[in-house]
């Protein structure tokens, strides 16, 4: 591409990061800038839920790249602005200051934001959300001064914020109304798993239940349930989900739904505009259908994806979904991507803690989680993407090696 050419990326984020690192490795050479409306450098956010929170791992850790990294590759780091406005006929984007850069390549790695609950008494002080590295610090200095925590949702946020609080020693109860923790991902049977292990670790769970409101003063002291409860407790932390920044591309009449709407090669409306991590709705080639994933491994690698794309390399983004989770002593990584199944196999212990699970649709598996069971990702990801018929009693052996299974189903002697 010619040299004096500009490539900018919206969203300092872990998408943003690698994506801008993959430009010049790449051999992109032009003006490069990246765009955050934090104050800190890219970052990562899985720590901020488990060993940062907890004050087990120092805030250096949490970077994608050490700081001399943006000037030895001639990237211009733009930190505590944000784009407020996008033309795309001009290819031109406005900062907040009123600053203006024009582009030849756009990608938008705007990411999520948490969802905010609209309950009387959730302007307290001492209602918590955790999203940024800030969040982090404010509730870990609540860590540090003990007491007790009312954690609203059990998803992924609220289930590791809830653990790492319990293992810091503060009293714990989370709020959630569906019949157990992680149910919309996990379904019934592997989220009972998850509500046994939090209350094997004394976390009180308020399952099928709201919250009504907030009460206190000027601070939250107490959280009223929709069952009437009124649960005394020195701070709240929420987890009901994320929602994608998508003003900035809407604004722009970019298509958006459920997040910025993209081709498989990470492309918007626009040809010139790209979008990856959280705030990407991308068509995925493998499941036919358009994906939005908000979890690391996903921004990890769409953001170079999107990136050798900006440069007109035309790559088919088909990755699988990845995440992993800690809970307490309870690591898990989940491949695949599963709506809808008609049974879960198990294979191992989920009693002990130690086991595999299989979702199924008919007899191909769309998805697996190996819990406390490592190395086993590539053989898992292998029996879904190669759509291999396999029996339930097959899966369920641990005498039968998952890559002897995937090879002998799929035909290869």
């Amino acid at each position: 591409m010619p040299p004096d050419q500009t490539f900018v990326i919206v969203g300092a984020s872990l998408a943003g990061a690698k994506a801008a690192e993959t430009l010049r490795e790449e051999g992109f050479d032009g003006r490069l800038v990246v765009i955050g409306d934090e104050d800190e450098r890219p970052y990562e956010r899985p720590p901020l839920s488990k060993d940062y929170v907890r004050g087990e791992s120092e805030r250096e850790k949490i970077y994608v790249h050490p700081e001399r990294f943006y000037d030895e590759h001639d990237i211009e780091l733009r930190l505590g602005h944000r784009a407020r406005d996008l033309n795309t006929t001009a290819r031109e984007l406005t900062l907040d200051g009123g600053e203006r850069l024009r582009y030849d390549r756009l990608l938008l790695a705007t990411g999520a934001r948490p969802r905010h609950l609209t309950i009387p008494g959730s302007d307290l002080d001492g209602v918590l959300y955790l999203r940024s590295v800030q969040d982090a610090d404010a509730l870990h200095a609540r860590l540090d001064h003990g007491g007790s925590v009312v954690v609203v949702g059990a998803g992924w946020i609220g289930s590791e914020v809830a653990a790492s609080a319990r293992q810091r020693g503060l009293e714990v109860t989370v709020i959630e109304p569906a019949a157990v923790p992680l149910e919309r991902v996990l379904g019934a049977e592997v989220g009972a798993i998850y509500r046994d292990i939090h209350a094997d670790h004394e976390t009180k769970l308020l399952l099928k239940t709201g919250v009504q409101a907030f009460e206190g003063d000027t601070s939250v002291q107490r959280v009223r349930t929709s069952d009437g409860r009124a649960l005394v407790c020195d701070f709240v932390v929420v987890g009901v989900g994320v929602e994608p920044r998508t003003e900035l591309a809407a604004l722009a009449g970019l298509t958006v739904d459920n997040g910025i709407v993209v081709d498989e090669c990470l492309q918007t409306s626009d040809p010139a505009v790209f979008a990856a991590g959280d705030v990407a709705n991308a068509a995925h080639p493998f499941y036919g259908e358009p994906i939005r994933v908000e979890h690391w491994a996903n921004a990890l690698h769409q953001g170079p994806a999107a990136a050798r794309n900006m440069l007109g390399r035309g790559e088919t983004f088909d990755r699988l979904p990845y995440f992993f989770s800690d809970q307490y002593e309870v690591g898990m990584e989940y491949s695949g991507f599963a709506r809808t199944w008609d049974r879960v196999v198990f294979r191992g212990d989920p009693a002990g803690r130690e086991f595999i699970a299989f979702w199924m649709r008919e007899d191909r598996v769309v998805a697996g989680m190996n819990v406390n069971v490592w190395d086993v990702t590539d053989p898992i990801r292998n029996l879904i993407r190669d759509r291999v018929p396999v029996e339930d009693h097959q899966l369920a052996d641990p005498d039968v090696a998952l890559e002897d299974l995937a090879a002998v189903n799929r035909g290869t002697p």
